[in-house]
């Protein structure tokens, strides 16, 4: 097994453990509400939710959105239902959400026949009635039932988890897409910005806390508790957003490290051997790492509020650090490179950079040969890298400029930090040649500049009419 599929596996395993735990967590907490329901249904649903389960099931969730008896009874049966979810196995979740969507959406005949009303009324006064019924009528009964569960403990970090088993089921599905649509509806109004809360991640941090740190990281893999306490020693921050209904489960973090200048090798930021920095020297903040915590929350923004609340309280902190930037990975680079060289499309290169590929080569094609070296150790050979360098970077620049699809950039972290008010300063050159580099990026990263001064012309900038701050080096390679 390659050394990326193998930190790919360790990863999965993690996360799927902290699944794991999350579920047993969630099920032991249910077994405590207490309460009898007094419409109780005998049964039970198998784990694959075969056909002759699917009626039980139906009456189940039905006798949620019915709600008889008192709110003891309501707790206890929708703790019932989240019981049956988390006690079903993939495909028995997926037919679980389908069945939701479908049997319990919006009542359309109903809605048809209202709006035909309403259109036919002249009366202000039957109008108003309408308009109070058709709003009734377009809060859907898997909506309903769905907001029960934030009245249990976990019920938040439960509908989160439903909406990441949702999500990649949806395709073109539209009773999927309605249930999604209801569901972030729910999860936007109790995440809104205003509700979180900024916490500084320590070494002293609870050990659940810190575990969870190591499974949610996406960018740069924690390798082990030294690699994590290195990235929690004096000369570094780590800070994340909670919310008070998940207080141990971090939605997104950032990791900083405190430097002397932009820092260009993310190998030697993450080094344990290089000695802690004297943070009284530090002029720069650099984010090296952005990861979203909680896939359920995937669409609800909190990034672009995370690094500005991050710059607020550093400046507030450390009146020495005048400089914020990044250390950002190029993700989707080679995904977008790779076809065009196996097509040996070289319409892509210049008439310089062909002949060069060639020379080196010796193939007949410049793309297949520039595919080929990339596939290759090349980044060991330093006169073969040092050749690749300038046709690299020039097309990496192009990529992160000029290649959009509709109103966006292909790459989404360039699309997250421009639209944040950066400025694209700087790529640097083999800056991380880990597996995960080397593939996604052929190794190159790039610093966005956070120049305070500059935030929010930048944005209305790109936002407005998608113009792209660049610093010198970016804009000599697209000359």
């Amino acid at each position: 097994m390659s050394e990326t599929a193998d930190i790919v596996r360790q990863t999965k395993s993690g996360l799927a453990s902290l699944r794991r735990r999350t579920v047993v967590g969630l099920l032991r907490t249910w077994r405590e509400v207490k309460g009898t329901a007094m419409h109780a249904i005998s049964g039970e649903v198998r784990p694959s939710l075969p056909k002759e389960d699917i009626e039980h099931l139906e009456k189940q969730m039905q006798l949620c959105f019915d709600s008889p008896g008192g709110e003891i009874t309501a707790r206890a049966n929708t703790a019932e239902l989240g019981r049956t979810y988390l006690g079903l196995n993939e495909a028995g979740r997926a037919k679980f959400l389908k069945i939701l969507a479908s049997d319990f959406d919006v009542d359309h005949t109903k809605l048809s026949e209202l709006t035909k009303t309403y259109n036919g009324s002249t009366s202000p006064t039957e109008r108003m009635r309408l308009e109070v019924e058709l709003r009734q009528v377009l809060v859907s009964p898997r909506s309903v039932i769905l907001r029960q569960f934030t009245a249990l403990p976990d019920g938040f970090k439960f509908l989160v988890n439903m909406r990441s088993d949702l999500l990649p089921l949806i395709g073109k599905d539209s009773k999927l897409k309605g249930l999604e649509f209801d569901l972030k509806s729910i999860l936007s109004t109790w995440f809104d910005i205003g509700l979180l809360d900024l916490l500084e991640i320590t070494w002293n941090s609870p050990a659940a806390l810190l575990e969870k740190l190591i499974e949610y990281e996406a960018v740069h893999r924690v390798a082990s508790w030294d690699d994590l306490k290195n990235r929690l020693d004096a000369d570094r921050r780590v800070f994340a957003f909670f919310h008070n209904k998940m207080p141990l489960e971090p939605l997104i973090f950032v990791h900083v490290a405190l430097v002397d200048g932009m820092s260009d090798n993310i190998q030697s930021l993450l080094d344990e051997e290089t000695p802690v920095f004297d943070t009284d020297k530090a002029d720069t903040a650099i984010f090296y790492s952005i990861s979203n915590a909680q896939k359920g929350l995937a669409g609800i923004s909190f990034g672009n509020f995370l690094i500005k609340r991050v710059v607020s309280v550093l400046t507030e902190e450390m009146k020495n650090i005048k400089t914020f930037a990044t250390l950002s990975p190029i993700p989707a680079f080679r995904t977008w490179l790779d076809p065009l060289l196996i097509k040996a499309d070289e319409s892509v290169l210049q008439p310089d950079e062909c002949k060069k590929l060639i020379e080196l080569s010796g193939q007949d094609n410049a793309a297949r040969a520039l595919y080929a070296f990339l596939e290759s150790s090349w980044h060991t050979d330093k006169a073969l890298a040092a050749s690749l360098k300038p046709i690299l970077m020039r097309l990496c620049a192009h990529y992160l400029v000029e290649q959009r699809k509709s109103d966006k950039l292909l790459d989404p972290v360039a699309n997250f930090h421009l639209f944040n008010g950066a400025r694209l300063e700087r790529l640097n050159w083999l800056a991380d040649i880990s597996p995960k580099g080397l593939k996604q990026s052929a190794a190159i990263m790039v610093n966005y500049y956070y120049k305070l001064a500059d935030i929010d012309d930048n944005h209305e900038e790109f936002a407005t009419h998608g113009k792209i701050v660049a610093g010198k080096q970016v804009r000599g390679y697209l000359k």
